[in-house]
């Protein structure tokens, strides 16, 4: 056993190592994405151009990234 086992073996409720972070990460861009939506509405709403404009940008940053995680989990299902 390694230091790195015993590692996850005190910080891990099943003191296995965790297989992928893509459902973590699926949860932070579903969220990034449901937040900077509302945000660009918000501002958009107020005439805060600049701030909707960058918020729209994020969104589709988080867009992308959802899709890419979502690839990802399905190739690695397969």
């Amino acid at each position: 056993m390694n230091r790195s086992d015993r590692m996850w073996g005190w910080l891990s409720p099943t003191g296995e190592r965790p297989r992928s972070a893509l459902g973590l990460r699926l949860v932070l861009a579903v969220f990034g994405l449901v937040i900077t939506g509302v945000c660009a509405v918000i501002a958009a709403s107020n005439g805060w151009v600049a701030a909707a404009i960058l918020s729209v940008v994020l969104a589709l940053v988080a867009a992308v990234d959802l899709v890419v995680v979502l690839r990802r989990r399905r190739s690695e299902r397969i």
